[in-house]
């Protein structure tokens, strides 16, 4: 069962970070109706995919694996959790944005996007896939027990 809760962890984790790179190329676009679609197609997958890890991850954290007092002396682990928190909290702001599409997607109109707000929203997915690396790093650290304190 732990084998799978992992697969599952993974998966989650890997389709997180393919969306989000999918987000980075298609806001680098010229934005028509069809890409708008597919941008809240992908932040939709993106969510599932960060809803997904969570889930399982802590499920892994209570109930498989080393169980949650080594995962808490881990400081890698809650660095790993605070970013995780970190792109959490800055990937609001363009999935908002792209939500406020849906009505003119429904008449068939390409939303508008104003420069300033595509910069932000580019530089915004930017810095999460920058925090998403760093928490791969934390992940391999807390995999071999590096910066485990007490407990």
């Amino acid at each position: 069962m732990s084998a799978l809760f992992a697969f599952l962890h993974h998966l989650a984790a890997f389709a997180l970070v393919s969306a989000l790179a999918v987000e980075f190329v298609l806001v680098r676009s010229e934005m028509t109706p069809t890409s708008a679609r597919r941008l809240l197609a992908i932040d939709a997958i993106y969510g599932a995919a960060a809803g997904t890890i969570i889930v399982v991850g802590f499920l892994r954290v209570f109930f498989f694996e080393k169980g949650a007092a080594y995962y808490f002396h881990s400081v890698p682990f809650i660095v790993k959790l605070s970013l995780f928190a970190a792109v959490g909290l800055l990937s609001i702001y363009p999935t908002r944005h792209f939500l406020s599409w849906r009505q003119p997607l429904r008449q068939g109109v390409a939303p508008a996007f104003e420069p300033d707000k595509l910069r932000t929203i580019r530089s915004i997915i930017h810095w999460e896939l920058i925090a998403l690396v760093a928490l791969i790093l934390c992940a391999a650290l807390m995999a071999r027990g590096i910066g485990y304190v007490g407990g």
